[in-house]
């Protein structure tokens, strides 16, 4: 056999070798462990930001105002939240924890977002059609908001010799849908420090 096809024949077998005895390994951990590999935006950062700003917004006076004027709780609605990063950021994730977190406070209504509204009408309207009378649900019942949450995530970053610091920012505004008044504006944020070994061979 020529020494070149020999060469080529031991490149090949170290390279399968090499990836025979990788192996992966997954450990399940408990969903409310704090995990931070890369030092991205990740879960943990989102559902902080959530409650930290849910927290100062039914903290402030807006919420006991709307109540003494109509003596009901604010129905709230969260809007668009911007990502401003040049990360992906699972916005929509951010969305259902600042859901969650309203509901959780009890000091709100939440209502629906428009592409579940639309969903849910169509659920509506079949019922008129196949529903029995007393079990079918009446059109022009709906609670509408009384103001929008809306919002957008900002982030610098500053690294050099393999060490990075990342700081987030996610400013957030309740708008009443009548007036476009901002009742109230808040903001948290999030900082973090990576450090990354260098590769020595």
């Amino acid at each position: 056999m020529p020494v070149q096809t020999l060469r080529v024949a031991a490149a090949v077998v170290t390279i399968v070798a090499a990836f025979g005895c990788s192996s992966t390994t997954v450990t399940r951990v408990p969903t409310e462990e704090q995990i931070d590999l890369s030092g991205r935006w990740n879960d943990t950062d989102s559902q902080q930001a959530a409650q930290a700003l849910v927290d100062q917004s039914t903290a402030t006076p807006w919420v006991d105002a709307h109540l003494v004027e109509r003596g009901r709780k604010p129905a709230v609605i969260v809007g668009t939240v911007r990502n401003k990063t040049p990360e992906h950021i699972a916005v929509k994730t951010l969305v259902a924890d600042l859901e969650r977190s309203f509901i959780n406070s009890g000091r709100v209504t939440v209502v629906a977002s428009a592409e579940e509204r639309d969903e849910i009408r169509g659920e509506r309207e079949d019922q008129q059609r196949y529903a029995s009378e007393e079990s079918a649900k009446a059109w022009g019942r709906e609670r509408g908001a009384d103001y929008m949450l809306i919002g957008e995530v900002n982030a610098q970053f500053d690294a050099e010799d393999g060490k990075e610091v990342k700081y987030y920012q996610v400013d957030c505004y309740l708008v009443d849908l009548e007036s476009n008044v901002k009742v109230w504006t808040g903001f948290t944020t999030i900082k973090k420090f990576v450090g990354r070994s260098r590769y020595k061979p």
